[in-house]
Parts: structure tokens; sequence; C-alpha cells
């Protein structure tokens, strides 16, 4: 429970000090096909890429650390569920509450009660603010599948506080 207190906190500050430091126009709109924005000063990275960027390392290393046993997935969809139920609860406390595929590499990955948006549910003024949040997790998911051999696109969106979607698009070669 504290490590998780910890996490949001830390995460939070990390979003509140990136945007503090180089806002993002149009918080609430993404361009990139991992959720950057574009539009920031010139030579300087627009927070979102700079979260996900973190995301995707973190993603990276909590792939290196998990049992050997568990990386030999014969199929994509395996390392999807292995993403949604371990993964997940590794580092939320809870699973994912829905996988959906279309069977050609793209997949819909739903939690209907996202931790690091729960506080935000109390009003809708902070639906527009939410993508922000949800940058790392996007570069966590691609970092991790990443260190399993999978290459990937992902994209977060958020219709309804605290719910969210994270969209993994497989890059075959």
């Amino acid at each position: 429970m504290a490590d998780a207190v910890l996490f949001e906190f830390l995460h939070t500050e990390i979003v509140a000090e990136l945007w503090a430091q180089n806002p993002d126009p149009s918080p609430g709109v993404s361009a990139g096909p991992r959720g950057e924005k574009f539009g920031s000063s010139p030579g300087q990275k627009p927070s979102s890429t700079v979260l996900e960027a973190m995301g995707f390392r973190v993603g990276q290393a909590l792939g290196e650390r998990l049992p050997r046993d568990t990386l030999a997935f014969r199929e994509e969809l395996d390392a999807l569920k292995f993403l949604c139920k371990d993964v997940w609860a590794a580092v939320f406390q809870k699973q994912m509450d829905g996988l959906r595929t279309n069977h050609q590499g793209t997949y819909v990955l739903q939690d209907n009660s996202f931790p690091l948006l729960v506080r935000m549910a109390a009003g809708l003024q902070y639906l527009e603010e939410a993508p922000k949040f949800l940058a790392f997790t996007c570069g966590l998911l691609r970092g991790t599948l990443s260190t399993l051999g999978i290459k990937s696109l992902v994209t977060a969106s958020v219709t309804a506080l605290p719910a969210c979607k994270f969209q993994v698009v497989i890059q075959r070669a």
C-alpha cells in the first residue's frame, strides 16, 4: 500500500514538474503515434515525450527483472495476457479489467479504475488534463513489450474518469 502511494506521488510530481518547465500546447490532444504532442519550443522535447521515454526505460528494466520462464511466450496474445495480469498487478496492485483484440495485431487494454486517475475522478474539469498522466504508462507498456521482443506503438485514451484504454499496435517487420 505504501509503495503504491509513493509511486502515485512521485508520478504526480514528475508530471507537474515537466509541465511547469515545458508545457505542451493543448494537453488533451495527442498527435503522435506514442501520444507525443508537437509544437513545443524549438530544440525541446514535449513533456509527454519525455514522460513516455522515462516509462519506456522503466518498462525495459521491469521486463529484465521478470522470471526467465515467463519470457517464452508462443504468441503475442500470451504476452499481452501476461502484461494485463502479472505486470499490471506488479505495478498497480490490480489486474487490467479487459483485453480485446482484432487478431491482426491490435489490442485494447481496458482499466475501469486506473490508479493514477482515481483522484481526478471527482470532477469533469480534469478530463482534459488526464492524458498527460498516461504518457509514462504508455512508455511502461511499450518498454516491457520491447523486452519481450515485441515492437509496438501504445496510445491511451480517456473518455470518462477514472477509466482509460490503452491501444497496443504490434509492429511487424
